[in-house]
């Protein structure tokens, strides 16, 4: 493990004890506590190992002095899959601790999650009901899974998330999103939401300006040309790097889950990834130095 990596772990590390580290247990306390938790999830997640067997051996083998319990692999799939409310509390956490938190300008996209390829996965997979079939249109694929949907600020960092059926209209789990955490919105004074046009709709947008915020989206052929659609391009890579970074990088569609419970919190261990990079380094999102 890198300097670089082990530099992000210490910082992680304070950060969460000094915020949450004072939680009070019932009974004893777990030998592997919340911090540690988390700062092995993101590790987990930045140095691309999918599978959790290899991944506990590595760290018994090579971070031993920094971790020195480590559950078995039944105890960690256990710890990792009850730790989701605090993973999403960490991305919080990370976000509203950079300047990025107070950017009135989002970005918002969907990516497919595949959660399974063979027809018998299909029938059995206990996500049956919340994963279905979609389309990918940008890799002219079908597939059966999730989609998750990611409202981030130029720079990458995480502001909104949730994964849903593909099948879905975006525009009703953007809203669903933002019904959720009203909070996010208000007191935001110009706030610019920048999507395509699976996003367009009167009704929708006549939402967003009930919230005070406004839609930026590429103009139909028959509409007249918006006011900044020129720079919309340039931006819009943006989002699409960021998708980029989660599946190229931290391989979001290898995420092993087979329950509702694996899934998210195997995708949220990602979203943390990309999260605590950013806020690392704010100068830029490369991952490079954290995954070797």
């Amino acid at each position: 493990m890198t300097n670089e990596l082990d530099a992000l772990l210490t910082a992680l590390y304070v950060k969460i004890d000094d915020e949450i580290g004072d939680c009070r247990w019932l009974g004893r306390p777990p030998r592997l506590i919340d911090s540690e938790l988390v700062c092995l999830a993101v590790a987990q997640a930045m140095l691309g190992f999918a599978s959790e067997s290899r991944w506990l051996r590595f760290v018994h083998s090579r971070l031993g002095t920094l971790f020195p319990y480590v559950p078995k692999q039944p105890g960690w799939n256990k710890r990792l899959r009850a730790a989701l409310p605090l993973v999403k509390r960490v991305i919080r956490l990370l976000a509203t601790d950079t300047v990025f938190w107070f950017d009135n300008h989002w970005i918002i996209d969907s990516t497919p999650v595949e959660c399974g390829r063979s027809r018998p996965t299909v029938k059995r997979s206990d996500l049956a009901g919340w994963a279905g079939y979609g389309y990918c249109a940008s890799h002219s694929r079908f597939f059966w899974g999730l989609r998750l949907y990611l409202v981030c600020t130029p720079t990458g960092m995480p502001v909104l998330w949730a994964l849903a059926n593909s099948k879905l209209d975006e525009r009703e789990v953007l809203t669903a999103m933002l019904d959720r955490e009203p909070d996010t919105v208000t007191g935001r004074p110009g706030l610019l939401l920048i999507a395509d046009k699976g996003f367009a709709s009167k009704e929708f947008e006549a939402g967003l300006a009930l919230r005070g915020a406004e839609l930026l989206r590429p103009s139909f052929r028959r509409e007249k040309r918006r006011k900044g659609e020129s720079l919309l391009k340039s931006v819009r890579q943006l989002i699409e790097s960021v998708n980029d970074t989660l599946k190229g990088q931290l391989d979001l569609e290898q995420h092993g889950g087979r329950t509702f419970e694996g899934v998210t919190v195997r995708v949220a261990q990602r979203i943390l990834a990309l999260a605590a990079a950013i806020w690392h380094n704010p100068v830029m999102r490369s991952l490079t130095a954290y995954d070797h």
